[in-house]
């Protein structure tokens, strides 16, 4: 069965206007420190989380708590998208730096 062009473009509609309406947060990497430490995000939602890396050496973005595993290379800036999740405390480190660069995703 062959497939016209606006079927296959209709199917992905769904995910960019999900992944377009997604509310941004931002975490910035400084001195091998997350600011802010602690993110309150909205439970049952996905959010879009920009990583800022103002360190002139890479970090990795991770969690034990939620799936997320991302390098952010010096000087520059990614993003990830996370959840939904449940209420509660979600932890995240700096895989390179895990004994400055800790944080914890408050979700409410």
């Amino acid at each position: 069965m062959k497939r016209s062009l606006p079927f296959v473009l209709a199917a992905l509609l769904p995910t960019s206007a999900l992944a377009a309406d997604a509310p941004t947060y931002t975490l910035v990497l400084k001195n091998h420190r997350y600011q802010p430490s602690t993110l309150h995000i909205p439970a049952h939602s996905r959010i879009k989380l920009e990583l800022i890396n103002q360190d002139p050496s890479p970090e990795e973005f991770e969690s034990n708590d939620f799936p997320a595993e991302k390098i952010v290379m010096p000087n520059s800036r990614m993003s990830l998208f996370i959840g939904p999740l449940k209420p509660g405390r979600y932890n995240f480190y700096g895989d390179f730096h895990q004994p400055t660069a800790q944080g914890t995703l408050v979700v409410e």
